[in-house]
């Protein structure tokens, strides 16, 4: 496994367990996942949420953003996003 990936399998690891003084936003989240979600699946795939659906719709819209945007980049971007919050 390389490098940059255990880091960035430590900072989802970090995220996910979040508590006490790390409480990112929702702004915040949203970033993480999109990240996230480029770094382990590539550029958004399937239909965009109907706008009743607030959150998917988001969710798919900030993940859309990052299209084109390599794994290895998209990793190292969510290790440089969190680092910088620390």
């Amino acid at each position: 496994m390389s490098d940059l990936k255990t880091q960035f399998d430590e900072a989802v690891k970090y995220i996910q367990n979040a508590e006490g003084d790390f409480q990112p936003s929702n702004e915040m989240k949203l970033e993480f996942y999109a990240l996230y979600k480029q770094a382990t699946e590539g550029d958004v795939s399937g239909k965009r949420p109907g706008m009743m659906d607030f959150v998917g719709r988001a969710k798919y819209d900030a993940w859309d953003k990052l299209k084109g945007t390599s794994s290895d980049e998209a990793m190292q971007k969510y290790i440089d996003k969190l680092n910088a919050l620390k």
